[in-house]
């Protein structure tokens, strides 16, 4: 019984992510004129697993004490690049998936060779590479524009036996193909520790080094996954600001809204992806119930200042608790 507390204690903010993402998803579709149909599944998914991909991006690099403030630039950058190179035969366009995502790797890995070697606050770090990132996404389609493979994107956003969105597959096989083996592994487990306590890790002998760069090495594939589909929905690309700035704060948001810590040490990107889903059931809310576009902004800036506030009252519980008894 005792390890079923433990257990629920671990996980209770993952748990609490899933139930606000299930309450909201049923208030959606009870109110949806379809109500709950396959393409009204279908189409919550495709815009829901793109800002998950993004959010486990940046949950990555949380657990270990950091935030990443480039990972919507890696989107945008990649959506750019995938829509000059995932185009032609098959093998074409498989060469193009690779250099996508090998693209997104090679910016996880300046990201983290300048937070290890340069020594530089991962905030500070990232908003300077996120600027890089912008800029050449900017000399790749300065207007929108660029192809997919057709055949490919309609796979990848369609139906599986006309029922299951394949957007939804593909994102449960990252999680467990990705997220699973590096949360289980030594160097996962290092993360963590890293982001509880970077001496005490140290003072363990852990790779911390090796964990860091693991962490914004894969937190850059998972944003270039999140690119690669942008691409698949929209048969395009854009190198549009706005979008990046937005799909950064908005994985801000769901990680905390997932019960993973600003602080680090604690989380799971399976919680990141739920309130990730849960954050983009706002603004279906908000088309359902016929409210003004305009409106949809501000909500979501409360979502996301309830969301910060939440993160920091744990922070806040424990000074009050040392100041009680210093």
């Amino acid at each position: 019984m005792s390890e079923w507390r433990f257990w629920l204690k671990e996980q209770r903010g993952t748990l609490a992510a899933v139930g606000i993402f299930l309450l909201m998803f049923t208030i959606y579709v009870s109110n949806h004129p379809a109500g709950l149909t396959a393409n009204v599944v279908q189409t919550a998914s495709n815009k829901g697993v793109l800002l998950a991909f993004v959010a486990m991006a940046q949950t990555l690099v949380v657990i270990t004490a950091g935030i990443d403030l480039s990972v919507g630039m890696i989107f945008i950058l990649t959506n750019a690049l995938a829509s000059w190179l995932v185009i032609g035969s098959p093998l074409e366009t498989s060469f193009g998936v690779v250099a996508v995502l090998a693209a997104g790797l090679a910016c996880g890995a300046l990201n983290g060779l300048i937070v290890i070697y340069g020594r530089l606050q991962p905030i500070v770090a990232t908003i300077a590479t996120g600027a890089v990132f912008f800029g050449i996404a900017l000399l790749l389609r300065p207007f929108p524009g660029g192809s997919v493979n057709e055949d490919l994107a309609d796979m990848m956003t369609g139906k599986i036996f006309g029922v299951v969105p394949s957007s939804l597959v593909a994102l449960v096989a990252i999680i467990l193909v990705v997220w699973v083996p590096f949360s289980r592994s030594v160097i996962g487990r290092a993360a963590y520790a890293t982001g509880s306590s970077e001496i005490a890790a140290y003072m363990s002998s852990l790779p911390i080094r090796r964990a860091k760069f693991t962490a914004y090495l894969l937190s850059g594939l998972l944003a270039a996954t999140g690119g690669l589909f942008l691409t698949f929905f929209t048969y395009t690309g854009e190198a549009a600001l706005a979008s990046g700035n937005a799909y950064t704060l908005f994985s801000i948001a769901s990680v905390v809204l997932g019960g993973v810590s600003l602080f680090g040490g604690r989380g799971t990107a399976i919680g990141a992806v739920f309130g990730a889903l849960a954050f983009r059931t706002i603004g279906d809310l908000l088309f359902v119930f016929d409210f003004d576009p305009l409106w949809q902004p501000l909500f979501q800036g409360v979502v996301l200042l309830v969301a910060v506030s939440l993160g920091a009252f744990g922070l806040f519980r424990v000074r009050n608790r040392l100041e009680w008894f210093g």
